[in-house]
């Protein structure tokens, strides 16, 4: 084990393996020379996520205030997905060649801009160009896949990813909760103050204490676009990149209709909206731990497998339920929370697989994995949001999450049949 595997590995043991306990803000001696520790990596990975789901319980209200229905302000979910779908194909590669850390340091210089310009929007176009610029926080979830991948093995990495994502859960948790609170009380606006805050907060832990873990940089950036085809020939990488976008899908399918479903269909508040979205971060926060705690036991294809079964099980509760005509908030915010144990579970052993099909292209994996991931998921936020009405009740919602969750399962088995034909060779 190197010296930078070592450090890494040994903070992650005292902090979440069960070893000493110690408070990992007074305990860690900032460096910017050494590999992070795990709360540089958190908060990292958290900034993209607070970005993206802070602000769910204001859009109906953002909706009236700009003038536009409820389908168009949608876009800026959407579109902010797409954004961070691009930008994915370029960070890893750009990664890989120059460094994680000066990436991460121009992307968050971005987002914090865009964050404090968000919050004096006058329409909704430049409301919806920052919310595109804000984007650039995904470099965040992108790199520290790649940073734990440049210093671990593949199943310990889908352990300390799923340690990562973990603490990552916090924010989409508490974030929404926060912010219907705050757009109650005091204007849409307060939700971007919340979410350039915490962004400060993590930047200065980039900068203080991210050392570059990319010690194997590619001679150019022609040639780290050359070893593209290398990736793409993978079937593996398919496999786990496929089951991670599907897996995936449906928080982002949730994200694009579960606001119209709480809002007009069962009639919540925005801050009640946000205290039954934190039910799906706490199954996440579980299945994270889940992943952390055995996914060096039983393999990252074996966990992979198992998250996506319990993720159907799940919609198919809440589909018995609508289908009976319980039509109570618990009805799908109740079954959801399987679906975030069941993300909780794949997605860190999925995206441990991504970056593990070709450690010398970790950030270019990660960076491509994540931009089908969220293609897919932009994709499916359109389709639920575009289906949904008053009429149709939550019905569209649930089938398009049900229907993610299967593809989850089938991917899933692909890659496990993959790996059996190349083990047998």
């Amino acid at each position: 084990m190197s010296h930078d595997e070592g450090r890494f590995s040994s903070y992650v043991r005292a902090n979440c393996l069960g070893g000493v306990r110690v408070n990992p803000l007074t305990a860690i001696n900032l460096k910017p020379t050494s590999p992070p520790h795990i709360i540089t990596l958190v908060l990292c990975s958290a900034t993209g996520a607070l970005s993206m789901n802070v602000f769910l319980p204001s859009m109906p209200g953002m909706a009236r205030h700009f003038g536009v229905d409820y389908g168009l302000m949608q876009l800026t979910v959407s579109l902010f997905l797409a954004a961070t779908a691009v930008l994915q194909l370029f960070v890893g590669p750009i990664s890989d060649r120059i460094g994680r850390r000066p990436v991460l340091i121009a992307c968050f210089l971005i987002f914090l801009a865009a964050t404090a310009a968000a919050t004096q929007s006058g329409s909704f176009e430049f409301l919806l160009a920052m919310r595109v610029l804000q984007a650039f926080s995904a470099a965040g979830m992108v790199l520290s896949r790649a940073i734990v991948r440049d210093l671990v093995e593949p199943n310990r990495a889908a352990s300390m990813i799923g340690y990562v994502t973990m603490g990552m859960a916090l924010a989409p948790m508490i974030g929404p909760v926060l912010g219907g609170l705050l757009e109650q009380q005091f204007g849409w606006q307060s939700t971007f103050v919340l979410t350039f805050v915490f962004g400060l907060v993590a930047f200065a832990f980039v900068l203080f204490d991210l050392g570059e873990t990319n010690r194997n940089r590619m001679a150019s950036f022609s040639a780290q676009f050359r070893a593209y085809p290398e990736l793409l020939a993978s079937r593996r990488f398919w496999g786990y990149a496929t089951t991670a976008g599907f897996t995936s899908g449906q928080f982002f399918a949730f994200l694009g209709g579960g606001p119209f479903v709480a809002s007009d269909i069962l009639h919540l508040s925005p801050s009640e909206y946000g205290l039954y979205f934190g039910i799906i971060s706490v199954g996440y926060i579980i299945g994270n731990y889940m992943s952390g705690r055995f996914s060096e036991r039983f393999g990252i294809n074996a966990m992979m497998l198992g998250g996506a079964i319990i993720a159907v099980i799940g919609m198919l509760i809440s589909l018995i339920l609508f289908s009976s005509g319980v039509f109570h908030p618990l009805s799908l915010f109740g079954p959801v929370i399987m679906t975030g144990i069941g993300n909780g579970i794949t997605l860190p052993n999925a995206s441990a697989g991504v970056v593990s099909v070709r450690p010398h292209l970790a950030g270019s994996a990660s960076g491509l994995g994540s931009a089908l991931q969220i293609g897919l998921g932009s994709a499916l936020s359109v389709a639920a949001g575009a289906m949904l009405s008053v009429e149709s009740g939550p019905f569209p919602l649930i089938w398009v999450m049900l229907a993610t969750s299967v593809a989850g399962v089938a991917t899933a088995l692909y890659v496990i049949m993959v790996e059996r034909k190349l083990t047998r060779q």
